[in-house]
Parts: structure tokens; sequence; C-alpha cells
């Protein structure tokens, strides 16, 4: 099932997704509970499954050997019973109404910790199902009362960048009328971003410091080493008409958005082939490493990066591209457990572009929009 950019702004608008320390609660619509059932995930994950028949608002709590689903403006309903799938840590589920909250509790065989925010998805109706929120799991180490409710651990926690100058060492990019090349220009961007956002109190690392040439699987497999909460992949376009400029923002979708997001990712994946064996390979692990719940997951945070990206450019008054400010196309580098996002900073086939690309004061522009984004990303939900 592939999310629109519409569902994921009705899904992050009512926080049904809840991340970090502190979960937040939307007020919801009269709900009803449709059927309840485990799973059974690989590497050892169980899997909870509460389908209802309207969008579900939720909080999450881990009391020992419990795992605490809260419903908002849900009743209870005994005649559901849920489905129990043998190899889970999932021994029994109850429901007890809690005023306009339904209560469910699934009592595990073992403790589990806080379950990150790649293994929380609710899925949108698809045939006969309803609303699914979907909860992955695995035992660990259960979280304590006082880490769960001290705001000073969220806020003094530093979220990790890994920053992407796209291109390098053999390969240029794109190379503008009067020779500026897409390598030289990222990377001096890169560079720049890494230090206003050092400064802002974020931890960023970089994909590449220097002029040299890496496999987009080495991008990848670098923000997931890092364990970065955010990759940023930096670019700049070009296009047959002169024409044409402004900034664009991507994110990863197995189906392009449009025809020119299509023929854009295939010309950056090119860049895998460059006398470099093993993209396919590559592809076909990731393929296979990631579960479907978490590429939803994934995809739904990474949009909601794009789309205020997007927003500060504009804010910013740097040019738009025609067409939608964020796109999707199937991005080789951005094929990853971290959220991310492709940003194309401007057009070097057009020349007052290409001047405007190559100046400090432009580059700096996009740096402090980039920053603005990334600061008022909601890394928690």
């Amino acid at each position: 099932m592939q999310i629109s950019r519409r569902s994921l702004l009705k899904i992050t608008g009512i926080g049904v997704l809840l991340m970090g320390n502190l979960p937040r609660v939307a007020f919801a619509a009269r709900n009803a509970l449709k059927s309840m059932r485990t799973g059974v995930q690989p590497g050892n994950k169980s899997r909870l499954v509460i389908e209802t028949v309207a969008r579900p608002s939720y909080t999450l709590s881990y009391p020992q050997n419990q795992l605490v689903v809260s419903l908002a403006n849900t009743p209870a309903n005994q005649s559901i019973r849920a489905k129990l799938a043998d190899g889970s840590l999932v021994k029994s589920v109850s429901q007890v109404q809690m005023g306009d909250r339904l209560q469910i509790t699934a009592n595990l065989t073992k403790n589990i910790g806080q379950i990150p925010k790649n293994q929380i998805m609710v899925l949108e109706p698809n045939g006969d199902n309803d609303y699914r929120l979907v909860l992955d799991f695995a035992a660990g180490t259960p979280i304590s009362i006082a880490a769960d409710t001290t705001p000073a651990k969220v806020t003094s926690q530093k979220r990790i960048i890994v920053i992407d100058a796209g291109h390098g060492g053999k390969d240029p990019g794109c190379i503008g009328k009067a020779g500026t090349r897409e390598k030289t220009v990222v990377l001096a961007v890169a560079k720049k971003l890494k230090n206003k956002l050092d400064a802002a109190g974020f931890k960023t690392y970089l994909t590449r410091s220097t002029d040299v040439y890496l496999k987009l699987g080495e991008r990848a497999a670098i923000a997931e080493r890092r364990k970065a909460d955010l990759f940023l992949s930096l670019h700049a376009n070009a296009n047959p008409s002169r024409s044409v400029k402004g900034f664009s923002i991507y994110t990863l979708s197995e189906k392009a958005s449009d025809e020119e997001a299509r023929k854009l990712a295939e010309a950056e994946n090119a860049a895998d082939k460059i006398d470099v064996d093993g993209f396919e390979q590559f592809s076909k692990d990731i393929r296979i490493a990631l579960s479907s719940l978490q590429q939803h997951a994934v995809a739904e945070m990474s949009e909601e990066y794009a789309t205020g990206c997007s927003k500060s450019f504009r804010s910013a008054s740097i040019t738009q591209q025609p067409g939608p400010g964020v796109r999707h196309a199937p991005f080789a580098v951005l094929r990853s457990t971290v959220p991310g996002a492709l940003l194309e900073l401007g057009h070097l086939s057009n020349a007052a572009e290409e001047k405007l690309l190559s100046s400090d004061a432009h580059q700096n522009k996009l740096v402090n929009a980039i920053v603005k984004s990334v600061k008022g990303y909601n890394f928690d939900v």
C-alpha cells in the first residue's frame, strides 16, 4: 500500500504515531473496535494488530510484562476476542473501559522495551480491512517510569543527522554551462550545513568531506551505522529546458510521482553503475532486510520532513521548480531504515541559477532554510 501525502498529513496531524518518551494525545471521532490479532515477524518480533472502524487516536504504556494500548473515544466490545498466534510474546489480550477510552492490555511472556518509531504503523483501510494499528516488538529491557516522564531526557538528546553530498570523484554530477560541477556545489553546501547544524545542537556527519566517489549503498549504510535520525542527500538538477529553475524535494517511493521524477531517479541511480558492480545486489538485500511495516513508517516520517523542508524553502523566498514541492521516486540512496529526503537545490542548467548556486550568499540561504526545516521537524512522531 502506498500512503499518499494527503493521508500522511492527516496521520501526522492527529498524532497517531507515538514516538519518543512523551506520547501525543489527540481528539478523535467516536470509534469502534473491529478485531484484534497477534502474529510473529522475522527477527524474533511479535506483532499486535488492532483494527478499528475509524482512524485510532491512542497512547501506549509498558507495565511489567504488559503492553497497554489506550484508544480514545472507543467503547469496549467484549464479544471481540483476540486471535492469538503461536510463538508470539502475547499470551492473552483483555479489554477494560476507562471513561471514554478503551484500554487494551496485551499480557506478555516477557518484558519489552519502548517500541521504536519505525515499528509503529497505522494502515489505511484496504479491501475487507478497516484502519489497523500495527505494533511490532521484541523482548527487551523495560523502560523506567522516570525515563518515561522526564522531559529533560527528551530535550537534551542530540539528534543525529547524516548529510550526503551527492556524486563526487569520477562522478561529477550535472555540469552547468559555465562549468560549475554539481559535486563541488553540494559538497560546499554540505560542509556549511554541518557547521550550522552542529552549532544548533545536532550531531552531524558527512558521507564525504572530500572529492571522493561513494556507491549509493555506502552512503545509505553510513546513515545506518551512525544510527541517524535523519538523512539528507544534497544534489543540483539539470533540465533540457534551460529556462526551468528552482528547488524540488524527493522522498523514496517504488513508483515515481511523475515522469520527470522517474527520469531523475534513473539518472541519480546510474551513479552506482560507473565501473562499479553490486548495485542490484544492494537493492535486493535492502528489500529483503526491510519489512513492509518499516518501509511504510520510514516513508511517513520522510514525507513529514520533506513537506516541512519545502515550506521552509518557500518561506525563505527560494524559487520552487514548477509543480509539487515534494515528489516521489525510487532513489537508491534513500533505501534505508532512516527517514530521509533528497534535496535538489536548484538547476545548474539554468544560467542564472548556476551563478546563484556557486555563490556563498545563496548557499548560506539554502543552508539556513534547511537548518530551519530540521529544527521544525518533529523527531518524536
